[in-house]
């Protein structure tokens, strides 16, 4: 089952700590993070990804919570 990842960008401090969980799907790029491949739908970015894997660390380890993690229908 696919699942959904959501940053709202704009929120994210730059903090890295997506990055250092999970490489797969996240970069620090200057002063903020991204997900790598990401479209940006409005105000956030999202992917489609097979597994949420190492993104529900890196969305838990998120200190302002701009990262979510949702399992598509």
């Amino acid at each position: 089952m696919p699942f959904k990842l959501t940053q709202d960008q704009e929120a994210c401090i730059g903090c890295g700590a997506c990055a250092a969980i999970c490489p797969a799907n996240w970069v620090l790029n200057g002063d903020k993070a991204e997900i790598l491949g990401a479209k940006k739908e409005g105000k956030v970015f999202v992917k489609i990804v097979n597994e949420a894997g190492c993104n529900n660390d890196a969305a838990n380890a998120c200190p302002v919570k701009c990262i979510k993690v949702e399992q598509v229908q």
